[in-house]
């Protein structure tokens, strides 16, 4: 099968299209944990559908000192990997395509749920991000939509877009992909000396703790996670915690003491100058 480049929606509407169409959106510097989503697009898409990547570096999404000039991009190897794991069109179409005439003067408001934890470390990240997720949806037009629940306020944020604004598509969560040692899958892992990744594997570390403790309750989780947290504080390079929290999966609020069901952990770090996140969804109640 050959992957076809699309650089306009023009392009990519032009190109034949049966059944379903299932859309991966990404920043490009595409590794595992993408080709992962592409092949679950490509398996609910079905043998005749159409899976579409997108590859698209939001400048809405940065903030002042953010690596937007920095952020890697790789379009052949993307186009390359997308078609060896099932995507028959990659669209990667300029800034002007996606907003015509400059910066939007109109954009989504990500709400109360966009100002907590990352909304609140990067102010604006997420109303950058529902924009153009918005604007992909329209411009590719699909049936199916599948975002790593790596980024799992995103994940939350698209979901609550999409049912308060009537956007006709399912959106589907696709499990975190981890590397052989546990951390998660990060265009910025390669930002990483072998130094700061044995730092920033305490993250991992830390959620795997925690969850551990899930049974005895939510306190347990939170001082669990802390104590590896602060241990990595002190390792050479040291792990500077930007926020720990167990929230509501459905809001993102901090959930109390006494909590028992769903929650997700979700810890945020800087490891040198590399900014990670990670999460893990648990079930929080009391131990038997």
């Amino acid at each position: 099968m050959t992957t076809q480049l699309a650089r306009t929606a023009e392009e990519l509407h032009a190109l034949p299209r049966a059944g379903r169409r299932a859309v991966v959106m990404t920043m490009g510097a595409l590794h595992e944990g993408h080709a992962t989503l592409v092949r679950e697009a490509r398996r609910l898409a079905g043998p005749d559908g159409q899976v579409v990547v997108t590859v698209f570096v939001n400048p809405l999404q940065f903030g002042p000192g953010e690596d937007l000039d920095r952020y890697p991009r790789t379009l052949d190897a993307d186009v390359l990997l997308a078609g060896q794991a099932g995507a028959d069109v990659v669209l990667a179409p300029a800034v002007d395509e996606v907003y015509p005439g400059g910066e939007p003067q109109v954009r989504i408001t990500a709400g109360p749920m966009g100002e907590r934890l990352e909304g609140a470390s990067r102010p604006g990240h997420f109303d950058g991000m529902l924009t153009v997720v918005a604007k992909l949806l329209h411009l590719t037009g699909p049936d199916l939509a599948l975002f790593g629940q790596k980024d799992a306020q995103q994940l939350a944020l698209i979901r609550r877009m999409v049912r308060d604004l009537n956007f006709p598509v399912e959106i589907v969560g696709v499990p975190t992909v981890r590397e052989g040692d546990n951390l998660a899958l990060s265009s910025r892992n390669r930002y990483l000396s072998d130094a700061d990744r044995t730092t920033a594997l305490e993250i991992s570390r830390a959620l795997l703790t925690a969850g551990q403790a899930a049974g005895l309750g939510a306190a347990a989780v939170r001082r669990s996670a802390r104590t590896v947290l602060d241990g990595a504080a002190g390792m050479e390079p040291p792990l500077r915690l930007d926020y720990v929290a167990l929230v509501d999966p459905a809001d993102f609020t901090e959930v109390p003491d006494d909590h028992t069901g769903e929650a997700v952990l979700a810890v945020a770090a800087k490891v040198g100058t590399t900014r990670l996140i990670d999460n893990l969804p648990l079930t929080v109640g009391a131990a038997r």
